[in-house]
């Protein structure tokens, strides 16, 4: 059965409850800047919640651990109720990938927290820690990749003129296309895996030693 995992069984439960924490988080994050500057339509439809049933997708979720790679529940966003559209959007936008950000450094506190004070944790919360931290890290570096549907194109959206904008608008579309291509055929060999192996070490090092000085 393995074969058909992106991960091994025995990794399988620290990877769902990771999701379920990640996934949460960062829809949620999305809804609450939203209301924070004015759209109500992730409320109304239950979205701002820290419940993970109202988030997850259940296709999404699955697919995660067969391919590696999947989603959540968009939360729905009306840039109507925004007084600055831009601003409100690009932060909308970035508050997604931020909260996986903000869920790794937690899980560098804890680790770090733990040795700093002598408490030893057993094997199965260290591997637990380290999917925690790794798989956040991977879906804040993810979303912010400038290809729809994730949160880094819409936030070069919000940030282009207003002419190269509808021109991205127009062609939308084939960059989802496009999207797919690179992330579900060996394409990804040469365009995304690249980008992870520098950008997650590097960002995964950076998190690591700035958290170590704090403690250590």
């Amino acid at each position: 059965m393995e074969h058909f995992l992106a991960y091994p069984l025995k990794e399988i439960p620290y990877v769902v409850i990771t999701l379920m924490f990640a996934f949460t988080f960062h829809e949620f994050a999305h809804a609450y800047v939203a209301y924070k500057f004015g759209d109500m339509t992730a409320k109304q439809q239950g979205r701002l919640t820290l419940n993970p049933i109202h988030h997850l997708d259940p296709f999404g979720t699955i697919l995660i651990l067969i391919a590696g790679f999947g989603w959540a529940r968009p939360v729905p966003v009306n840039r109507f109720y925004f007084k600055k559209p831009r601003l409100a959007g690009v932060l909308v936008s970035v508050a997604g990938p931020l909260s996986n950000l903000v869920l790794a450094s937690i899980g560098f506190i804890v680790w770090y927290a733990l040795n700093r004070f002598g408490s030893i944790p057993s094997d199965n919360f260290i591997d637990f820690l380290n999917i925690f931290i790794n798989l956040n890290v991977v879906l804040f570096i993810f979303n912010l990749l400038p290809l729809p549907p994730l949160d880094g194109y819409r936030i070069v959206e919000d940030l282009a003129p207003n002419h190269i904008r509808a021109k991205m608008t127009q062609y939308e579309q084939y960059g989802v296309l496009i999207f797919l291509i690179l992330v579900i055929t060996p394409l990804d060999q040469f365009t995304i895996q690249p980008i992870f192996g520098v950008v997650i070490p590097w960002v995964l090092e950076g998190l690591s030693n700035f958290f170590y000085s704090m403690f250590f």
